[in-house]
């Protein structure tokens, strides 16, 4: 079994999505540990406002078949499989790192970039995981959110599950 961060995001009926996504995780691999819930400004298109937070479980899926099996999840809740990348969505779901896999496999970036340029990513993971390290970086997630510079804005949202 490998430790596995997934990044969890919604911009369209939010609560509704990020709940039902956190319930199809549950389902398909049991406990969950879960970051605090984060709102920020979408990055790269003009659309309403994400929450964000990160997910983390363990499974004994290769990433080929966890890249599936959340592409499943995606899609069963309405998120369409040829969207744009910067556009709205119902639910993403992405592996942000595998174990210490520190490069690309099976087509999937890891560990997924976005863990370096983006606060909705990095925060709730150095919530959820400060003491790890990035495979790569070599840094704690808890060190590069305290050394994180930009003008990206998030903040805590009150959000309860289950």
């Amino acid at each position: 079994m490998v430790q596995v961060f997934i990044g969890v995001g919604s911009n369209v009926d939010r609560e509704r999505y990020i709940r039902a996504g956190l319930n199809a995780l549950a389902r398909e691999f049991g406990e969950l540990q879960v970051s605090p819930v984060y709102e920020s400004e979408a990055v790269g298109f003009d659309g309403s406002p994400f929450l964000n937070l990160v997910v983390g479980v363990r499974t004994g899926k290769t990433v080929a078949e966890l890249s599936r099996c959340l592409k499943s999840i995606e899609t069963d809740h309405g998120c369409q499989a040829n969207a744009r990348r910067f556009s709205p969505r119902t639910l993403d779901l992405d592996i942000l790192t595998y174990g210490d896999l520190g490069q690309p496999r099976d087509g999937v970036d890891i560990p997924r970039e976005e863990i370096l340029l983006n606060a909705f990513v990095l925060r709730p993971l150095a919530d959820l995981a400060g003491g790890c390290r990035h495979p790569v970086d070599g840094r704690t997630y808890r060190e590069l959110w305290q050394s994180y510079r930009s003008d990206q804005k998030l903040w805590p949202v009150d959000f309860r599950w289950p």
